[in-house]
């Protein structure tokens, strides 16, 4: 049995008791590996203190969750596609990565299932993280708003790499991430349900972010966005939230179709480097909590959710 140390009711569990790096060096027991994937089903998020990992022992940490998985747009290590530097140097001005609240790259065909975030070097105070409960916002949101969302399909696009949309200079992170920007192929659409149902826990799941969320399908994006808005306000309700503290030596790993995160972006003059890796698993269309309905069916409940808003 693991030792799990819930952080707070909705979201969020501190493993005790393991170090990963013999484990891993010696093989990690599929026993073990299985109890991991459980507790992240349960809680969304993990953390493991103090842990030290290298690269090698976070992949192969990573892989006990599925299949590594190389990201779109953003520079890996020179050395070792599969790796993302998280870094901002103590000079950088300008935004951070992952300064929005967003699930990673929702707007793929295939979006990651979830990450693992490896502390290197962290700032004396700030540089927290943040992650939302997905599952909690959709079993408190009102009736309305998911009549209005099951069976609905949202449109994703990739706002911050693409042409279209591209965020202004001054909020972009800073040249320690390397990013592509002005792809076109980022403004595609990408048709994801809009709750997913969890394949481990059966519990459904709001599939929206704002950073990535043009649309609801079968809605403009002006009949869209008071909707939205809503439902994201309330996902952020201070209850589906947890906020972590890192150190150096800390891991965390999250369920990117079950969260939004949040990298608070509150230290500069101070450096904070992280390592990511991503494992891929099922695509939302696999996950979908309902067969999809059809025009005629959404559209007679858009009126309600739009007076639910």
């Amino acid at each position: 049995m693991l030792e799990e140390r819930p952080l707070t009711r909705h979201i969020g569990a501190e493993i005790k008791g393991l170090e990963l790096a013999g484990l891993l060096e010696a093989g990690l027991e599929e026993t073990l590996a299985g109890a991991l994937r459980d507790a992240l089903a349960r809680h969304q998020v993990l953390f493991f203190r103090n842990q030290r990992l290298t690269i090698e022992q976070q992949k192969r940490l990573t892989e006990s969750f599925g299949p590594l998985l190389r990201l779109p747009y953003v520079m890996p290590l020179e050395d070792d596609p599969e790796v993302i530097r998280v870094l901002k140097e103590a000079d950088e001005g300008g935004g951070v990565f992952g300064g929005d609240w967003h699930s990673d790259f929702s707007f793929l065909e295939r979006p990651p299932a979830g990450s693992v975030l490896n502390a290197i070097e962290t700032p004396n105070v700030g540089g927290d993280t943040l992650w939302v409960s997905q599952a909690a916002a959709w079993e408190a949101l009102p009736a309305p708003l998911q009549d209005l969302l099951l069976g609905r399909d949202a449109i994703h696009v990739g706002k911050p790499y693409g042409a279209k949309w591209a965020p202004p200079l001054q909020t972009r992170a800073g040249g320690s991430s390397k990013m592509v920007r002005g792809d076109p192929s980022a403004d595609e659409e990408r048709r994801h349900p809009a709750v997913l149902k969890h394949p481990l826990t059966g519990r459904l799941m709001l599939y929206l972010n704002p950073l990535y969320v043009l649309r609801l399908d079968g809605l403009t994006e002006a009949e869209s966005q008071p909707i939205l808005k809503s439902i994201q306000e309330h996902s952020l309700r201070p209850e589906f939230a947890c906020r972590y503290r890192w150190q150096p030596g800390d891991l965390a790993i999250w369920d990117n179709l079950a969260t939004q995160h949040y990298a608070v972006n509150d230290y500069h003059g101070h450096r904070r480097l992280l390592y990511r890796t991503t494992f891929s698993g099922l695509r939302p269309c696999d996950l979908a909590a309902v067969a999809p309905r059809d025009a005629e069916a959404r559209d007679a409940e858009a009126g309600d959710a739009e007076a639910a808003a």
